[in-house]
């Protein structure tokens, strides 16, 4: 645990269980965040896909609606996470020939207690899982990641953008 306690670390109780933190006493503000990946691939599985020549279909439209439904479905994976009334999840995949690949970026909204950084996590990463199941006939090799969060916006810590791509 490194130099933290039990008292720092959020989802722990003061003896060092797993808990699901009490927000209830949280304000609730607009609460966004942004995630990005990539799926790296062979220039020619990106042809295929951008040409829609793939025997499972439009692996474009699957893997943007893959990610919404799993920014909504968070805390169905995550086991200590909130259920979230989401108001908004855009997920953009773009092709990216100097890759080559595709990337994705994922923003989540909500008027909430808690934040959304999670469920733009979980969207952009069920987006890049998505593309790979998709394409595997083709293209084995795919990578996955990096995965992080760019920003989030709302709640008592304020705004935050990362520093670098």
């Amino acid at each position: 645990m490194g130099t933290e306690t039990a008292a720092t670390l959020t989802h722990l109780d003061a003896e060092g269980t797993a808990r699901m933190v009490d927000v209830g006493g949280k304000t609730e503000t607009e609460r966004v965040a942004v995630a990005t990946s990539a799926v790296t691939m062979a220039p020619e599985t990106l042809r295929l896909i951008v040409a829609q020549a793939l025997p499972k279909g439009d692996v474009l439209t699957v893997a943007r609606i893959a990610g919404i439904q799993a920014a909504k479905r968070t805390a169905d994976l995550i086991p200590l996470c909130h259920p979230l009334m989401l108001s908004h999840v855009e997920v953009t995949l773009v092709p990216d020939a100097t890759l080559p690949g595709l990337t994705i970026r994922a923003t989540v909204r909500c008027h909430g207690r808690t934040g959304v950084e999670m469920e733009a996590l979980t969207a952009a990463s069920v987006a890049g899982l998505t593309i790979y199941d998709m394409a595997k006939a083709v293209d084995r090799g795919m990578t996955l990641g990096p995965l992080r969060v760019v920003e989030k916006r709302g709640g008592k810590s304020g705004d935050w953008t990362a520093t670098s791509a």
